[in-house]
């Protein structure tokens, strides 16, 4: 039961992405973000720079999201804050990455970052406006989307690890044949040895 709750809260905690980031960005280089998320995903993110005081005028930064296959979601340059929204449509890690376009030599700024997955991406005010509910009845829509999104997050993880489980007794089916394979070539080699040295000992006369 226990187990039971840590893997729903978790799931709960999947479901409901939404965090905050505050990236502090060197004055030459690149820092990234990356998040894990599975196909079909709604993803809705805006990120603003920290304004400070800067003597020569404010920084601006580059922005660029890529998709774990490479493909670019968003870029953008010369900025001071914006948005981008995409839908998944590949599994695996989700990268952020933002730089300085321009700042004063050897001064660095700061990103404030808001990254909303899934449920917490969802406009849950429109809905409520569009299909006039609002309470109770909002919530427990709130609660059936994020029992449905961890009913497919559970086939999603059940799928990875069919596959897991298929890689692994393929892996393990090689490695048997290899074992065997390597355990025959040092017989062979072994007999070949021997008979090698039998002739020798023969053609010296010492047998």
């Amino acid at each position: 039961m226990a187990r039971g709750a840590v893997v729903v809260l978790g799931l709960w905690w999947l479901v409901m992405g939404a965090s905050a980031v505050w990236l502090d960005l060197p004055a030459s280089g690149t820092k990234c973000v990356s998040e894990e998320i599975q196909p079909n995903v709604v993803v809705l993110a805006e990120y603003s720079l920290v304004l400070e005081d800067h003597s020569h005028g404010h920084p601006t930064i580059g922005v660029k999201v890529t998709s774990p296959y490479g493909n670019t979601l968003h870029h953008n340059e010369n900025a001071t804050v914006g948005q981008f929204a995409f839908t998944t449509t590949e599994s695996g890690n989700y990268l952020a990455c933002f730089w300085l376009d321009s700042a004063e030599k050897g001064v660095g700024t700061s990103v404030n970052l808001d990254w909303k997955i899934g449920i917490a991406a969802k406009d849950w005010d429109s809905v409520a406006r569009k299909e006039k509910i609002e309470g109770v009845e909002l919530e427990l829509r709130k609660l059936e989307a994020a029992v449905e999104a961890i009913h497919h997050n559970l086939l999603y993880l059940k799928s990875r690890e069919a596959e897991m489980r298929e890689v692994s007794e393929k892996t393990n089916s090689r490695v048997a044949w290899f074992s065997i394979m390597s355990l025959g070539v040092c017989i062979i080699v072994s007999v070949l040895q021997l008979w090698h040295l039998q002739g020798f000992f023969r053609k010296k006369k010492l047998i």
